[in-house]
């Protein structure tokens, strides 16, 4: 049955390399690469090691960005959520800051950090933290009245409801706004990297392009982009549905 699930998108894809590769060789003239020649790029990269190179940089901004977020947004959407008045002060600010792209912050992170790790990190940071934050804030508020009262009888103070309550209750919801806060955390890293850094794999697609137009290790990076984010999105559902984590999502 595994196997079955699997086959379905394999030959797809296959389909769509195969797609690819005619499209190529009928118009030669073109400059993007077909798949033979990404899946060279591919190994030029990998044998000089700037794959795991690149891929281990870029990790390592997302991670420190979406932890940051993470520690942050969690339990400030906690506070505001349950706190109408914090919420009815803080949401225009929120609402202002959360349209604003965090590209737009890349010079003002460059001017506080300079070009480096902690200008990528702090561009992530921006990119998740006001969608977790309000993503945990209407999970709070969305949490049955019963289930709040019912700690109230037990004798729990706002500190307790909070914790044994209200989280274990946004638990689920919360997983999900997780899983769509690390793919735009993956998204800015990749933009960041572009122009803030000169490591990671944006910085691997941009100085492909400068050393002589060699564009099949531009989409080479493209496609190592796609598969590490394949793998973080696939990472997380796993983890949603952990035994702990299980009893929020439907059998299916």
């Amino acid at each position: 049955m595994k196997l079955h699930l699997w086959l379905r998108p394999a030959l797809f894809i296959l389909v769509l390399l195969g797609a690819w590769q005619v499209a190529v060789f009928l118009h030669p003239g073109q400059l993007l690469p077909g798949p033979w020649k990404t899946g060279l790029g591919i190994a030029d990269l990998t044998q000089h090691g700037l794959i795991v190179k690149y891929t281990v940089a870029s990790l390592f901004r997302v991670t420190w960005g979406f932890f940051l977020a993470v520690v942050v947004a969690i339990p400030l959407g906690l506070i505001i959520g349950w706190y109408r008045r914090a919420e009815m002060a803080l949401n225009p600010i929120l609402q202002i800051i959360r349209p604003i792209s965090p590209l737009a912050w890349i010079p003002i992170a460059i001017l506080w950090f300079g070009v480096g790790d902690l200008a990528a990190v702090f561009l992530i940071f921006v990119g998740c933290f006001p969608p977790l934050l309000i993503g945990v804030i209407n999970a709070v508020q969305s949490v049955p009245a019963v289930y709040v009262n019912a700690g109230r009888n037990f004798g729990l103070g706002p500190a307790g409801l909070m914790t044994k309550i209200l989280y274990p209750a946004i638990v689920p919801r919360l997983m999900t706004g997780l899983r769509i806060t690390l793919g735009v955390a993956w998204l800015v890293v990749v933009a960041a990297e572009m122009i803030a850094v000169n490591s990671g794999l944006g910085f691997l697609i941009v100085d492909a392009r400068n050393a002589g137009n060699r564009y099949d290790l531009v989409v080479a990076g493209m496609v190592i982009i796609g598969v590490v984010g394949l793998l973080l999105d696939n990472a997380v559902r796993c983890l949603e549905r952990a035994k702990a984590l299980r009893w929020g999502f439907e059998e299916k």
